[in-house]
């Protein structure tokens, strides 16, 4: 019950900081603490390995037809992609242009925040994980706090969920 509770605040907190996002509404604490074991790439290795393609904007695991992913979000000039990368090996396992709607709107979002960052989300994830110890990085979303770039870092260790906000300038 209390962890429910914990969940639905951090929840309805990245909601209000981030924008609509659904997959904070989703994601399913147990669930994805019973998934995210079988990830051997961290969080800030994936926005790492997505860079390639484009520069990383924002990046999370999800549950996606059953089975852990992970998602990274990637501005290229006016360009936006979502790149998936395996999450056991580190190599990009599809790279697809944004299309829909919703997420187009969510990435030129986060692009905005990303144009007035002076640090990488990668940078943003491991100082949140470093001074978080035994918990570990399941999404970053940057956006303007006042017209400055932070990043809204959602941690977990077992099912407890914690949200830290790492400043991007």
């Amino acid at each position: 019950m209390r962890h429910n509770m914990i969940f639905n605040i951090a929840a309805a907190t990245f909601l209000l900081f981030c924008g609509s996002s659904a997959w904070a509404e989703e994601m399913d604490p147990a669930a994805m603490a019973k998934a995210l074991p079988e990830a051997s790439v961290m969080l800030d290795q994936g926005l790492k390995a997505s860079a390639r393609d484009g520069t990383p904007i924002s990046a999370k695991y999800e549950i996606e037809h059953g089975a852990l992913q992970l998602s990274v979000y990637t501005m290229k000039g006016a360009q936006f992609s979502e790149v998936i990368v395996d999450h056991k090996s580190g190599a990009i396992k599809k790279l697809e242009p944004i299309t829909d709607a919703g997420d187009m709107k969510a990435a030129q979002t986060q692009s905005a925040a990303m144009t007035k960052a002076k640090l990488a989300l990668d940078a943003a994830v491991d100082s949140a994980v470093k001074a978080n110890a035994g918990y570990r990085a399941v999404s970053v979303v940057p956006a303007l706090d006042g017209g400055r770039p932070v990043a809204a870092v959602v941690l977990m260790k077992g099912q407890d969920v914690k949200k830290v906000t790492e400043k991007l300038d």
